[in-house]
C-alpha cells in the first residue's frame, strides 16, 4: 500500500504497478469500503461510471473528488457518455445526440462540437476519460448490440466524423477511447451474451473495419478499446481480440504502428466471462499487449484479475517489461490528460465542479443543431409537413435488452408524445430491438404503456432515449 503521492510510476512496487493498469466499478453514489480496498491495497489506475454511481452533475463532481483523495496516484475517471441512448449521466449536463444522428446531419464540425462541449461538461464534474467514440461501421442489419451508436455504413464517413470526435473530446481535456477495434459492427451476436465471430478476410477488413481506426491512430487517439470478437483472418486459434496477441500486438502495435494506450472492453460481459473467465481473461489481455483492462462490476472478479496477472509475472508467465511498457503508457497518459504534473513534483490539483450555465447553454444549442440536422426523410416526403387534422401513425423501436452490464433503457418521451404535445392526432406502434417476421398490425395498436408529456423547451427536438 502506497501512502505518499507518486512522483514517476518507477517508484511503483509491482503490486502497484499492476494496479495501475485496472479500472474497475463499484455500487453506489459515494466511495464504497470496496472500491476504497483497491485504491488503496491495490492502486488501482481508475474507476469507471455507470447510473448506479450518478444522480446529478453536483453529486458527481463530489464522488470524483473523494475517490482521487484516495488514491497515491491520480485515478481515471471513465464513463460510457456517448450521447443518444448510450449515457450515463444527464442532469445537469447535455445528452448530446446519437453517433447515428452525427451521422445523418453529416457535418464534421457539429461531431467536433458536439464531442468538445459535452468533454467540457464532462470534465467539470471530475470525469477525464470517455469510453467513446464508437468507430464501428454499421453494415450488418442483424448487429445487436452497435445499431444507432455507429455514425453509419460507410467506412470513410465514419472515419471522418469518429476523428472529429475524438479530437472533440481530447480538445476538451478528457481522455477519448476508440472502441471496438477491430470493429464490432458487422457481427449478429451480441459479446455481452456470446462470443461473436467476423469472418471476412484481410482485404475486406481493411478496407471496412480498420479504416476508421488507422485514421484514429493517425488523428492521435489516446487510447482504443478491444472488442470480444473472434476474428479467424488475424487469429485463427479462436481467440477474441481482447486477448489475442497476434492482434493487439501484431496487427495493431505492429502493423497500424499505434503507440497509445490499449483498454479492454469489459471482461465480465459473457464472451471473457463465461468463456476463459475474468482472472485468465485479465491475465492473457495484459499479455497479448492490453494496457488497461476494464473490470465494472463484482469485487470478487476484480480481486481475482488483480490477483491473477500478479501471480502470473512471478511465474514468469508475463514479463516485468511487459508491465513496465503498460504502465509508462497509462502514467504518460495521465500526464498528457492533466492528471500528473509532467515535473513529476507530484498530482495535479482536480477541478471538480457542476458546469455553469453558459457552458450548458452553448451544448444544448449544439445539440438542437445536430437533431435539426439530422431530421432525414426517407421517403414520402410529399405528404410533409403533417397534417393536423389528419391522423399519423408512429412507429417507434423499443429496446428491451438489459444486462448486468447494458443498463435498461427508459423511454420517456416519444415522437408520438411530442406529436400530441403540438395538438397533432398521433397514435403510436411499439416494436423491439430485435427483428420479427410477422408484420405490422393493419390496425393501429396502443402503446405497451404510456409515455410521458414532453412539455420542455426542447419540446420539438425530441429528447433521445435514456440508458438507465
Amino acid at each position: 500500500m502506497m501512502t505518499k503521492k507518486a512522483q514517476s510510476w518507477r517508484e511503483l512496487g509491482l503490486k502497484e504497478k499492476i494496479g495501475q493498469l485496472f479500472i474497475c466499478g463499484f455500487d453506489g453514489c459515494r466511495p464504497t469500503p470496496e472500491i476504497a480496498r483497491l485504491i488503496a491495497e491495490y492502486g488501482i489506475g481508475g474507476v469507471v461510471y455507470f447510473r448506479r454511481n450518478l444522480r446529478d452533475a453536483r453529486q458527481v463532481a463530489s464522488l470524483s473528488a473523494e475517490l482521487q483523495e484516495l488514491a497515491a496516484v491520480p485515478l481515471w475517471t471513465a464513463i460510457d457518455q456517448e450521447g443518444g441512448m448510450v449515457v450515463r449521466l444527464e442532469e445537469g449536463v447535455t445528452v448530446m445526440p446519437g453517433a447515428m444522428a452525427i451521422g445523418a446531419a453529416g457535418d464534421p464540425e457539429l461531431a467536433y462540437e458536439a464531442a468538445r462541449r459535452s468533454g467540457a461538461e464532462l470534465k467539470a464534474v471530475g470525469i477525464n476519460m470517455n469510453l467513446a467514440p464508437c468507430l464501428d461501421v454499421n453494415n450488418n442489419p442483424d448487429n445487436p448490440v452497435i445499431g444507432v451508436r455507429s455514425y453509419g455504413e460507410n467506412p470513410s464517413a465514419v472515419a471522418l466524423l469518429g476523428v472529429k470526435a475524438l479530437q472533440g473530446y481530447q480538445d476538451s481535456g478528457v481522455a477519448a477511447v476508440a472502441k471496438h477495434f477491430p470493429g464490432h459492427g458487422d457481427t449478429a451476436a451480441d459479446s455481452h451474451f456470446e462470443l461473436p465471430v467476423v469472418p471476412h478476410g484481410r482485404e475486406r477488413l481493411d478496407e471496412v473495419e480498420l479504416l476508421p481506426f488507422r485514421a484514429a491512430i493517425a488523428a492521435g487517439v489516446d487510447a482504443i478499446m478491444t472488442a470480444h470478437v473472434v476474428f479467424p483472418a488475424y487469429e485463427p486459434d479462436h481467440i477474441p481480440a481482447t486477448l489475442s496477441r497476434r492482434i493487439l500486438t501484431g496487427l495493431l502495435r505492429e502493423r497500424l504502428g499505434y503507440r497509445g494506450v490499449v483498454v479492454t472492453d469489459c471482461l465480465e460481459m459473457n464472451a471473457i466471462a463465461e468463456t476463459i473467465g475474468v482472472a485468465k481473461g485479465a491475465v492473457e489481455a495484459v499479455k497479448g499487449g492490453a494496457d488497461l483492462v476494464l473490470v465494472s462490476h463484482r469485487l470478487d472478479r476484480q480481486l481475482a484479475a488483480l490477483e491473477a496477472v500478479h501471480d502470473a509475472v512471478l511465474a514468469g508467465e508475463i514479463p516485468l517489461s511487459r508491465i513496465d511498457e503498460a504502465v509508462e503508457r497509462v502514467w504518460l497518459l495521465k500526464e498528457r490528460r492533466g492528471l500528473i504534473r509532467q515535473s513529476g513534483s507530484g498530482s495535479a490539483p482536480q477541478r471538480t465542479e457542476a458546469a455553469g450555465a453558459e457552458v450548458r447553454s452553448a451544448a444544448q444549442e449544439t445539440a438542437i443543431r445536430i437533431s435539426e440536422a439530422a431530421v432525414t426523410v426517407v421517403k414520402g416526403g410529399e405528404r410533409l409537413p403533417l397534417d393536423r387534422g389528419g391522423r399519423t401513425l408512429v412507429v417507434w423501436a423499443e429496446p428491451r435488452v438489459s444486462t448486468e452490464v447494458v443498463e435498461v433503457i427508459e423511454q420517456e418521451c416519444t415522437l408520438a408524445a411530442a406529436l400530441k404535445d403540438e395538438g397533432y392526432a398521433a397514435e403510436e406502434t411499439r416494436i423491439g430491438s430485435t427483428r420479427r417476421k410477422a408484420r405490422l398490425p393493419p390496425r393501429l395498436a396502443r402503446p405497451r404503456r404510456p409515455t410521458r408529456s414532453c412539455s420542455s423547451p426542447m419540446t420539438r427536438h425530441f429528447r433521445p432515449a435514456r440508458l438507465r
